[in-house]
């Protein structure tokens, strides 16, 4: 089904392997247009409740890849866009095809999936390969990450909505850090800049992050999870406390009515609950706000 990836999905976790590590995944169009699919198509399948994003081969993904020909990044260059263009033709198919970052649309693809979503970086992570991890909840590495925005060293600037999520992850300062040296930071570096939760050895790298991801979603609202993990990334970025109590109340009124109520007689009864909500039918018609 994907040219460029797998989807497999095993006891409610689906592992989505970049899966061309001839070249060391490196990003090309192609997996753009088959990530977001991948993510919008995850978003919508119920046997899904968590997503783990890895590589196959030693690599996670090795940046852009720069070896296709033309425009690596699939830009139109005879177009000249303006903001206004941005603004009110973002849909346009000469705008989405020649003009919109490839590696944001991944972005906004990770951003508005509804399942928590797990970046395992089992080796090198860099550019694009580094930027598409920052929209995921946590990143676990084994000993063998490498992660770097190396951008500066191509004459470019960061790209991924990175700008949106780096500062909120590491800080603003370590973040222009990050972008100006452009260096490639080993798993203990990336550890301690806060780029990743935790480093394992490579062996332990999948079986941890399943294990992560099953402590995610067991015994847990699907329809809850996937409220929490928007409405902690659309408040975090509000301007003021009140307008995350306007969509945390009806968030909770909601969800009272369908899986609170479980929730609550299965505390009451000393039991597991049973939780039935899903993604695909049951949220509620306010989201996305």
């Amino acid at each position: 089904m994907y040219e460029t990836l797998s989807y497999e999905v095993s006891e409610d976790i689906l592992t989505l392997t970049l899966n061309r590590p001839e070249n060391l995944n490196a990003f090309t169009v192609t997996m753009m247009r088959e990530l977001v699919a991948a993510f919008d198509r995850a978003s919508s399948d119920d046997d899904v409740a968590a997503v783990i994003v890895t590589g196959a081969g030693r690599a996670f993904c090795a940046g852009m890849d720069l070896a296709t020909g033309g425009n690596v990044f699939g830009l139109d260059e005879s177009m000249r866009p303006t903001m206004a263009d941005m603004i009110d033709r973002l849909g346009d198919e000469d705008i989405a095809k020649g003009v919109r970052d490839t590696g944001g649309q991944v972005s906004l693809a990770i951003y508005r999936c509804t399942k928590p979503v797990i970046g395992a970086i089992n080796g090198v992570a860099v550019g694009i390969g580094a930027t598409m991890t920052l929209p995921m909840d946590i990143r676990i590495g084994s000993e063998y990450a490498r992660m770097g925005f190396v951008f500066g060293k191509l004459g470019i600037v960061p790209e991924a909505c990175s700008t949106w999520f780096l500062p909120r992850i590491v800080g603003i300062s370590r973040a222009l850090e990050l972008a100006y040296s452009a260096e490639i930071l080993n798993a203990e570096q990336a550890l301690e800049a806060g780029l990743l939760r935790n480093v394992v050895p490579a062996a332990a790298l999948m079986d941890t992050a399943r294990e992560v991801a099953k402590g995610f979603v067991t015994n847990r609202s699907r329809v809850g999870i996937a409220l929490t993990r928007a409405m902690m990334y659309r408040n975090s970025a509000a301007p003021d406390p009140l307008s995350a109590h306007l969509v945390e109340s009806l968030a909770v009124f909601y969800s009272c009515l369908q899986d609170g109520r479980e929730g609550v007689n299965a505390f009451l009864e000393k039991r597991d609950p049973q939780f039935t909500s899903r993604t695909s039918t049951d949220m509620p018609d306010f989201y996305p706000w």
